[in-house]
Order: structure tokens, then sequence, then C-alpha cells
């Protein structure tokens, strides 16, 4: 057995690959635009991790609703430097839903509502502000 992708259902696609590709760094493997069934599938995935993908499917003009994406539960990212992460994402106008006031752990959310889990590669950072003193936000 072989573990291929998970599949999460979006909006609008430059929104999404603007969160995922510019905000946290996965690249886009492959794409596939279906006219028939009025759908696109865009493969993500990190450049440590190339054979681990998300797939993204943006149902062309759909009012579906997904809703919260809580039922989802998170996707989870080590990352090399979690501060850098969560500035770039913040200056992109991302809401740090749990700051990594630990210096180990944040939480965020894509366009769509995904809980997106980012961990502190090997020991966790010195803890540091703007970080330690933020509060939670929102739900994730």
């Amino acid at each position: 057995m072989r573990y291929l992708h998970a599949m999460i259902r979006i909006r609008d696609v430059d929104a999404s690959l603007r969160f995922f590709c510019q905000g946290l760094g996965l690249i886009e493997k492959r794409r596939l635009e279906n006219p028939q069934g009025k759908f696109t599938l865009i493969f993500l995935a990190a450049p440590a991790t190339p054979d681990a993908e998300i797939e993204l499917t943006h149902n062309w003009g759909s009012n579906e609703d997904y809703g919260s994406a809580r039922n989802f539960g998170h996707l989870a990212f080590r990352v090399d430097d979690i501060y850098a992460v969560c500035a770039r994402l913040q200056a992109m106008g991302v809401t740090i839903n749990r700051p990594p006031r630990d210096g180990h752990m944040a939480f965020v959310r894509s366009p769509d509502l995904i809980s997106i889990e980012l961990l502190q590669a090997g020991d966790a950072l010195p803890p540091t502000e703007p970080w330690l003193s933020m509060a939670n936000t929102g739900v994730w």
C-alpha cells in the first residue's frame, strides 16, 4: 500500500494557490482541467516530501456550501522557521489563529477554512514577541 494524497475542495484557485504555494511554500506538481466534468484538480507537495500530495479540487461554478471545514481535521507541516512562516502568512493577510507562543506550534486556516498546523523542525525556537503575547483568534 502507498499513500497518495488528501483532497480539499476549494472555491478560489488563485487564493488557494497564493496561500499554499506563496504562503506555505508548497509546489504545484501537476494540474488536470476537465471541461466535461467542469472541475480542476491541482496537486501540490512540500519540497522535502514530493510524494505526499494535497489535491485541490475546484468545481467550476459550484455554489456548494463546504461548511466551516472543521469536519476535516487539519493538515500538518514541519517548517524550518515557524516565526518566519507565520510572519509571511500574516503579511499576506492570513490570521494566525493559534500563534507560535511556544516557538513550536501554530495553527492557521486556508482560504477555504482548512486548519493548517505548523510545527517547528527540531527544537522549539526561543519564545519571542510578537508571538509570545499574541492571543488565540477564532477556531482552528
